[in-house]
């Protein structure tokens, strides 16, 4: 027995599918905590072969590609040095886990499988793993440790079972994605196991992009009085060792340190660079391209390239239509100027006139309409994907959440692209985190300080400016009214009654719900994009395309 414990949280951005270079990375942080004088180092869930791995993990290849890893990585515990917990998927007797692996002594010394498998959102974990029996603690370096796999933390049962079965300290590996007060949500549930068992409780949670989740780390330890005695900070990743000691029978952490929580327009706008920057370089693209309007959409998804990527790796286009004002053309140029990025202009009225003049036969009789809108937003996909294709950078689309809620888009036009950063941001969010970043920055972002948006993107109304004097209000109510209704039926599902008891007009909110579930087809066809709130399309909420459910029927 001992009673002195030096416990290290290796708060890592692995790649899903880099099996070397995710081991490589736990060997760095190992090497780190031992120059520390930690004894034991905690890493993540799935670490090694990147979180979440989904159908790639049921390949044989990649199951033994990890199992040699983890071997590989157990030997260098031989040398004396710290003992490692890390998460990995894992065979145990012919069936697939999601397990977490104490290696140490040159040697795997234990085992836990995860027994609470999610199943809800963006986790279908039942899919791909079996669920392991309840687990005991773990004995490590003289210390009986309770080791939990993320959503075993969420409920009672496994903490309780490892208290009750002489766990002393509890530790939580965990891959948990970012979305808007999930902080608060992790540390208060982390209050209530702590609480419940009576043990100290230190939560390990990976950073990084992978595909449309970002992960924002925040690992912390609660001691067993549940005050706060670290927390790392979010978004980047890094290490930090913890001192324990056994005081009275019981253990006490000791020289942690708290960094400060983001707020909820920092966390979302750190999560939109963290997003873009690990999806970009990931998939090794060279940088990003997008078309700049003049608008505030546009204008604030070149500031976050900016600061994801840099101003080199960034190149604006410019592309007026003969309805295109005067105004938004300074406007865009202003921003690139104030971004020092790159801007082309590439006018599309030739394109405008010959697909006017192929038309002209059988489009004869019929008047213009959306259909001739809609065209002019293809020919600048095609600039935009020409341009993508020629020099390789990746087409950053710049739509929000609010339109394509409601379809105020066009499909294979403005919604044409690899990524979107605005993909779960409403639109009056996008004028805050616009608002946020014209006030602040922070290290690591590559963009520079002041004021990047014009006061004037701000001011003037939102347009697509496809036809004259055109602004979004002809075809949508104000921003604040629709922002909220689409909350309301998206994030909190209410029905129209409880929507119109809010204040808002009957008419609207069903005309709106009318839109929401009319779109459903063209955000199956949308490019991923930053998860933010609870309720991301795509991954978190899906609809059938096919639905004649109505409010009518729902008041039936």
């Amino acid at each position: 027995m001992t009673d002195r414990l030096s416990l290290a949280i290796a708060q890592l951005n692995p790649t899903v599918g880099d099996v070397a270079g995710n081991a490589e990375a736990i060997r760095h942080a190992r090497a780190e905590a031992a120059g520390a004088g930690a004894e034991v180092v905690v890493t993540t869930e799935l670490v090694v072969s990147g979180y979440p791995p989904e159908d790639l993990v049921l390949k044989p290849a990649f199951q033994a590609r990890i199992a040699e890893a983890v071997e590989r990585l157990a030997g260098d515990t031989a040398d004396g040095g710290p003992a490692l917990v890390l998460g990995a998927p894992w065979r145990v007797e012919g069936r697939l886990y999601n397990a977490a692996l104490a290696l140490d002594g040159g040697r795997i010394a234990a085992v836990r499988l995860k027994h609470d498998l999610p199943n809800y959102g963006v986790f279908d974990e039942k899919r791909v793993f079996a669920a392991g029996p309840v687990p005991g603690p773990v004995s490590l370096r003289g210390v009986r440790l309770g080791i939990l796999i993320c959503e075993d933390m969420w409920t009672p049962e496994v903490p309780e079972c490892l208290a009750e079965s002489g766990a002393e300290i509890l530790i939580s590996i965990n891959g948990s994605p970012f979305e808007v007060d999930k902080e608060d949500v992790r540390l208060n549930l982390a209050v209530a196991r702590v609480t419940e068992t009576g043990l100290p409780l230190l939560y390990a949670n990976q950073v990084g992009g992978q595909d449309e989740l970002v992960f924002d780390g925040a690992s912390f330890a609660l001691a067993a009085d549940r005050s706060l005695v670290l927390r790392m900070p979010a978004f980047e990743p890094g290490l930090s060792v913890l001192e324990w000691r056994r005081e009275g029978g019981a253990w006490r952490p000791r020289g942690g340190a708290v960094a400060p929580a983001c707020g909820a327009d920092e966390a979302i706008y750190r999560a939109m660079v963290v997003g873009l920057r690990d999806y970009v370089d990931k998939n090794r693209f060279p940088g990003v391209l997008l078309g700049l309007s003049g608008g505030i959409d546009s204008a604030l998804s070149a500031v976050v390239a900016v600061d994801a990527l840099g101003t080199k790796r960034v190149r604006a286009v410019m592309m007026p239509s003969p309805y295109t004002s005067a105004e938004s053309l300074e406007d865009a140029a202003e921003v690139a100027r104030r971004l020092a990025i790159r801007i082309d202009t590439v006018g599309i009225e030739p394109a405008m006139r010959a697909f006017a003049g192929m038309l002209a036969g059988v489009f004869a009789g019929r008047q213009a309409d959306a259909t001739e809108e809609n065209i002019q937003a293809r020919a600048r996909a095609i600039v935009l994907m020409a341009l993508s294709n020629k020099f390789g950078d990746m087409l950053l689309t710049t739509g929000n959440k609010s339109e394509m809620s409601v379809g105020y888009a066009t499909l294979y036009g403005d919604m044409c692209g690899g990524f979107s950063v605005l993909k779960d941001v409403y639109k009056t969010a996008v004028y805050r985190l616009a608002r946020f970043r014209n006030a602040e920055r922070r290290e690591g972002w590559l963009g520079p300080a002041g004021a990047l948006i014009p006061e004037r993107v701000f001011a003037k109304a939102p347009s697509a400016e496809l036809k004259p004097n055109q602004t979004d209000q002809d075809s949508l109510p104000p921003y604040a009214v629709l922002d909220d209704i689409l909350e309301c039926l998206i994030e909190g599902e209410m029905s129209v009654p409880d929507i119109v008891a809010r204040g808002h007009d009957p008419a609207t909110v069903r005309r709106v719900w009318t839109m929401l579930d009319r779109a459903e087809y063209k955000r199956r066809q949308a490019p991923p994009g930053v998860k933010i709130t609870r309720r991301a399309f795509g991954r978190e909420r899906r609809y059938p395309i096919t639905n004649r459910f109505t409010e009518q029927a729902e008041r039936r």
